[in-house]
């Protein structure tokens, strides 16, 4: 199977952005370039299994489709629906947010 296109929203974008930001201002540049790493590596695995998401926010907040995969050594989730030629990226969110309130918000 061919991996899908990621497709990341505006507001996904400026999640990177902000987190990427926070991690150079208070951990260094080294913690930053780690974070697009591990933000790379999940973002190759959503594209090569979709479907390998959990459901979990799905379920609670009646948004059929929705999915999440951490990141490896950081606390973000990305959320994303799989579509049939790309995978639609909502948002990328620390864990400590209030993921309900923000993933409403996005719908």
């Amino acid at each position: 199977m061919r991996a899908k296109p990621i497709v990341p929203r505006r507001q996904a974008r400026q999640d990177v952005e902000d987190a990427v930001d926070f991690y150079a201002r208070e951990a260094g540049e080294r913690v930053a370039l780690a974070f697009i790493d591990a933000l790379q590596r999940a973002y190759g695995a959503i594209a090569r299994r979709p479907a390998a998401g959990s459901p979990r926010f799905a379920h609670e907040l009646n948004l059929p489709g929705l999915r999440s995969r951490p990141l490896k050594r950081f606390p973000h989730l990305v959320f994303y629906v799989d579509r049939e030629d790309h995978v639609d990226v909502w948002r990328v969110l620390h864990t400590q947010q209030d993921i309900p309130a923000w993933l409403q918000a996005e719908r």
